[in-house]
């Protein structure tokens, strides 16, 4: 991943400062069970990626976040892994926010239907009016919408170390349920891999005073150890930048 640059430094200053200018700060919000509107404005993001010349997704990576390709790295290692040559005919995303995980998604397979479930409403009819995705309700607690057994590839990025951990566990189990015997899913949560003590520095003291809830932790173990009582095995791990730091992305496969 290549270090931002100078340049890219600049641009980042004079976004914050556009931001501020719209009443904005690109802060994590303290508030738990809010969604991605509490993290990312739509308007003043949209303005902002378009005064620096980028694609939104490219602008949150780059300006936003500090990790410029980090989206396509974890796209492309998925694709390595052969996550898409399965060639998913319905898939769900769970929290895709400004959508920079689903468009990249979109350019590696061409499922037949695509479910989001997105508390934020702008990005949710963004996605809806830019993508043709099918925005399904949701409190930010279920994908009760979605029938058992009927998705090739749930995902979630970014979502599981933003929410508490039993929210993150209830979704869990709903992952498991609306997978298809043979399908995938993929999801990043910030493990004891992610934590060791220089991680646990970086994220105390340069993580955001005031916003105590994020990152949220959750044990590797745990999620294997769940996911195989529910029939799902972990195919393949990798760790992701996050942040000042990272989270690791996990991919199980549910037997057939």
């Amino acid at each position: 991943m290549r270090a931002v640059s100078k340049g890219t430094s600049v641009l980042k200053s004079g976004v914050k400062r556009l931001l501020g200018r719209a009443g904005f700060d690109i802060v994590r919000s303290t508030n738990n069970l809010g969604g991605v509107d509490d993290f990312i404005p739509f308007e003043a993001t949209m303005r902002a990626a378009r005064a620096a010349g980028l694609s939104v997704g490219d602008y949150i990576d780059e300006v936003m976040n500090g990790t410029p390709g980090a989206t396509k790295s974890t796209i492309d290692e998925l694709s390595a892994l052969g996550v898409f040559a399965a060639k998913p005919q319905t898939v769900l995303e769970i929290g895709p926010g400004s959508g920079r995980y689903l468009e990249k998604t979109l350019k590696e397979c061409s499922p037949d239907r695509y479910e989001i479930y997105e508390t934020a409403a702008p990005w949710a009819t963004y996605l809806v009016d830019t993508f043709g995705v099918v925005a399904q309700p949701t409190a930010g607690s279920s994908l009760a919408p979605t029938p058992d057994a009927s998705v090739d590839l749930v995902q979630a990025h970014k979502v599981f170390n933003t929410v508490p951990f039993l929210g993150a566990s209830r979704y869990f189990f709903e992952m498991a349920r609306v997978t298809r015997p043979g399908g995938r899913i993929v999801f990043d949560v910030m493990t004891e891999t992610c934590l060791d003590p220089a991680a646990v520095r970086t994220w105390a003291t340069q993580g955001g005073a005031g916003h105590d809830s994020f990152p949220a932790a959750m044990p590797r173990r745990t999620c294997v150890d769940l996911f195989a009582t529910l029939d799902c095995s972990l195919e393949a791990s990798f760790v992701a930048p996050m942040g000042v730091g990272s989270t690791e992305v996990l991919v199980f496969r549910k037997r057939a």
